[in-house]
């Protein structure tokens, strides 16, 4: 059976000062494939979560629901406080116009599996379109931030590069740093060391592990067990649409109560 959230996490929307996220009964479809079967969910100020289980089980749709790049069949999702994707009060609401969700989108950064580059634009281009476009930043501002970005990410002497000239674990870290430009409260990261090779994921955990450290609010759908015990608040197990198991990494990877993740973890551990 799903597990139940606490009763003190339904509490209504804005009521921790903390909450950066709420998920209420979140459904979602693709044509009569269920793939959300009611999820709820909250992540508060600086937690790192951490969304794990089988491909299909819904882990990306949940990030994509928060981002509105997928619409919700049912339920709703709040960040920072405002709903995404609705407005206006009871009996009165309505869908966001394209203009409103992008707006709601400002403080979400998301990273991608694949690294979704603009390839005819330099890699300082790339991290300051961003603010330079959607938040009006000054091109000299922007250009000085999007420096200080790529040094933390280690690409400060790849500036004039182009993403064709870069490995892939380079141009994940631009991603990275086009996020974080535009200066979000919240970081959602879509397996971003997938379609890397074995030699190159471990220089986008850095940067990762970093943003932890510095207390960015993190959801992250990855199958990299070790990073997840080591950088997780929380770990959430989904099978089949809902929410089976969640808790502090020590405790649900080491010690897993229900059968679906018990076998999920062995065979996480047989593909090694």
């Amino acid at each position: 059976m799903p597990a139940e959230p606490a009763p003190d996490r339904l509490a209504a929307p804005g009521a921790g000062t903390r909450e950066i996220v709420r998920i209420e009964k979140l459904r979602k479809s693709f044509g009569d494939l269920e793939v959300l079967k009611g999820v709820d969910l909250v992540v508060e100020q600086g937690e790192k979560v951490v969304l794990i289980g089988r491909s299909g089980s819904g882990k990306t749709t949940i990030l994509r629901c928060i981002n509105y790049l997928e619409r919700p069949s049912a339920g709703a999702i709040f960040v920072n406080g405002a709903r995404i994707g609705r407005v206006g009060a009871d009996g009165a609401e309505r869908d966001m116009t394209d203009a409103e969700i992008a707006a709601a989108r400002v403080e979400i950064g998301m990273v991608f599996q694949r690294f979704n580059l603009f390839p005819h634009l330099s890699v300082l281009e790339n991290v300051t379109i961003g603010p330079m476009r959607v938040r009006g930043t000054p091109r000299a501002e922007a250009e000085a931030m999007g420096r200080d970005l790529l040094r933390k990410v280690g690409l400060e002497d790849k500036a004039g590069a182009y993403p064709e000239r870069l490995s892939g674990g380079q141009q994940q870290r631009v991603a990275i740093a086009r996020a974080l430009a535009m200066q979000p409260r919240l970081m959602l990261f879509d397996e971003p060391t997938s379609s890397l090779d074995p030699e190159l994921v471990g220089e986008v955990l850095r940067v990762m592990r970093r943003l932890a450290k510095e207390g960015m609010t993190m959801m992250i759908v990855t199958h990299e067990m070790a990073f997840a015990e080591e950088v997780a608040d929380r770990v959430i197990f989904i099978d089949g649409g809902v929410i089976v198991e969640q808790g502090p990494p020590g405790d649900l990877l080491r010690r897993p109560r229900s059968p679906q993740l018990q076998l999920f973890l062995q065979s996480v551990l047989e593909r090694r």
